[in-house]
């Protein structure tokens, strides 16, 4: 066998060496783009199945809500609840009835308590008086105790209570009664003047201090007119 032979058959050989070993790599490359291939498909499937049943549970969330809604405004138009309305509007009108009816009753009180105040006319003290009486008041009540000496002072407890006994002696609203002056009238005995708010009714009236139970009005004058 000659040379030329020999190295051909070796060139044969290692050719089929290489084609085999080619093929193979191939064959290794197309097996992973399978696989490969496959895992996208099968993962991309279950992806997209997991998405279509979240939005299938959110689509039967929503309806369940909106079920939810219509149950509500169903109750809401339940007769029932609209006669309970009107329960609590009828015991609203009862307790606003009772309570107004009460307010009379303290008027009316009030009232007659005024009229049980017996009062007689006496000669007027000088020509500014246009008519005077003396009355059975009583005293208007005290917070003050022990030794009393009078406060003719601007917010002093006597000029409080003073002011009281001024308005139940003339009937006048304390609240928007006018004192112009407070002065001493003797042991322990004063006298205010006082006027409504419109300033076109004056009063003078003399009160005495009756010990732990405060200041008793005796006798009230009205004014022509307002002397200081």
């Amino acid at each position: 066998m000659g040379d030329s032979d020999k190295h051909s058959r070796l060139n044969k050989h290692e050719k089929r060496r290489k084609n085999t070993k080619l093929i193979s790599i191939l064959l290794i490359i197309g097996a992973i783009l399978v696989i490969i291939l496959l895992g996208v498909w099968i993962f991309g499937g279950s992806s997209d199945e997991g998405s279509d049943e979240q939005n299938e549970q959110s689509a039967e969330t929503s309806e369940e809500e909106d079920d939810a809604e219509d149950d509500i405004i169903i109750e809401d138009d339940d007769p029932q609840n609209d006669a309970s309305e009107e329960d609590a509007e009828d015991e609203k009108d009862e307790k606003d009835e009772e309570e107004n009816e009460d307010e009379e009753s303290n008027e009316e009180a009030s009232e007659d308590e005024d009229d049980d105040v017996e009062t007689e006319q006496v000669e007027p003290s000088d020509g500014n008086v246009s008519e005077a009486y003396t009355g059975d008041w009583e005293p208007v009540g005290t917070e003050q105790e022990g030794s009393h000496t009078t406060d003719y002072s601007d917010g002093s407890q006597d000029r409080i209570e003073i002011d009281q006994a001024a308005a139940a002696a003339t009937e006048l609203d304390e609240s928007s009664m006018s004192t112009y002056w407070v002065g001493n009238d003797g042991d322990q005995k004063v006298v205010a003047t006082v006027g409504n708010e419109n300033e076109e009714t004056y009063y003078r009236v003399f009160l005495s201090w009756i010990d732990n139970e405060g200041w008793q009005p005796t006798k009230v004058e009205e004014l022509h007119e307002l002397q200081y």
